[in-house]
């Protein structure tokens, strides 16, 4: 199993990297919020997700250890494939705590690939996830940690076609100042 591997980084297309150890390249899919602050030709350290089928041998990476864990839970889960479970990865740990917390399916919709009745089942699958393991999403307490997102806005930036990594960097990205939801729509755009 390879844990994690540590060296100079070529960023390849969005979402992927390659990974050069000692003359090695090793390619990695990334969280797509990872690739934007990864700088080409810089050494970093990525823990990763060895996915084996019988077809392929893929390495998922992330920027922190209790991601890769996270992505490994989304892995176990019924319907969730690596595509889905990396996608779900972008989501901030905030914002997943708070659909935990408000039971709230529908900030999950809007993330491609989950409709309302996985986004439900998700919503069970991360409570019993929250109270076994809390550390997963950044806390050392089974207390949910709510934070405010607006998720008018991301449900805006979503039901005009961009993806949800894009929105939650784009979102994360705006000044504390803009109150409003139209503003904050009108930003991200604008930041697009």
């Amino acid at each position: 199993m390879i844990s994690h591997l540590q060296g100079t980084v070529h960023k390849l297309q969005p979402g992927y990297i390659t990974v050069d150890v000692h003359g090695v390249g090793y390619a990695v899919q990334i969280p797509l919020d990872v690739w934007d602050t990864v700088n080409d030709e810089s050494e970093l350290k990525i823990f990763t997700y060895a996915h084996i089928r019988e077809d392929r041998f893929e390495l998922f990476g992330f920027a922190d250890w209790s991601r890769r864990l996270l992505f490994a839970e989304f892995m176990k889960m019924n319907g969730i494939g690596p595509a889905l479970g990396l996608e779900l990865c972008t989501v901030p740990s905030a914002l997943l705590m708070q659909a935990i917390a408000e039971q709230d399916a529908s900030l999950l919709t809007n993330i491609k690939g989950i409709g309302r009745k996985k986004a439900e089942k998700l919503l069970v699958d991360l409570k019993s996830l929250l109270e076994s393991s809390p550390d997963i999403f950044g806390t050392g307490t089974g207390d949910i940690v709510t934070a405010e997102y607006d998720k008018d806005a991301a449900a805006a930036l979503s039901a005009l076609g961009y993806d949800n990594s894009t929105v939650m960097q784009a979102l994360k990205n705006l000044p504390a100042d803009i109150a409003s939801t139209e503003e904050r729509v009108a930003a991200a755009l604008r930041s697009l």
